[in-house]
């Protein structure tokens, strides 16, 4: 059994991310989906609420969890019985960053291979900066977030305008 690790901020889960892990699903045997706390980025949502935001955007699917990632990301892989971590790439300018980390991700856990994977065109321009920016702004981000999400940061910029 092949059991991969889909680790982000996911502040908020977008349908980008939400296309990856379907991707996942049909490649490997189990996906967890790993909500790390990001502090240093100052997010909008805690971390308990994007796990249920993460939670409600997905359909219930066996072969899949969501749970907190606390430390280092191959800690958490190793914990897990996992043997993948994977990570989506949305255009040529996000692959150094996400190299250098596997790289190094490597060197801490020679046994646990990095994936990319790129999600459906229609997702590529979408990140969870932008989205939230939007949002922010009064603008409608109903075709790149899921109804709860949408939801969610609607109650946060309820000021500023629909989400």
């Amino acid at each position: 059994m092949t059991r991969a690790i889909y680790p982000g901020s996911f502040d908020p889960v977008t349908l980008g991310h939400i296309d990856v892990i379907g991707r996942a699903l049909r490649l490997f045997d189990e996906v967890v989906v790993a909500a790390a706390p990001s502090e240093g980025k100052h997010p909008l949502f805690p971390i308990e609420e994007r796990l249920a935001l993460i939670r409600a955007s997905l359909p219930a699917e066996p072969r899949l969890t969501v749970k907190k990632l606390d430390g280092l990301l191959v800690d958490f892989v190793k914990a897990e019985r996992a043997q993948v971590v994977i990570r989506g790439l949305r255009a040529v300018s996000d692959f150094e960053f996400e190299f250098q980390m596997a790289l190094m991700n490597r060197r801490l856990a020679s046994d646990v291979e990095t994936i990319f994977l790129m999600p459906k065109e229609d997702y590529s321009y979408i990140s969870s900066r932008i989205v939230k920016e939007v949002a922010r702004l009064g603008g409608d981000v109903s075709g790149v977030v899921s109804a709860p999400v949408r939801q969610a940061l609607h109650e946060k910029f309820a000021g500023g305008g629909a989400a």
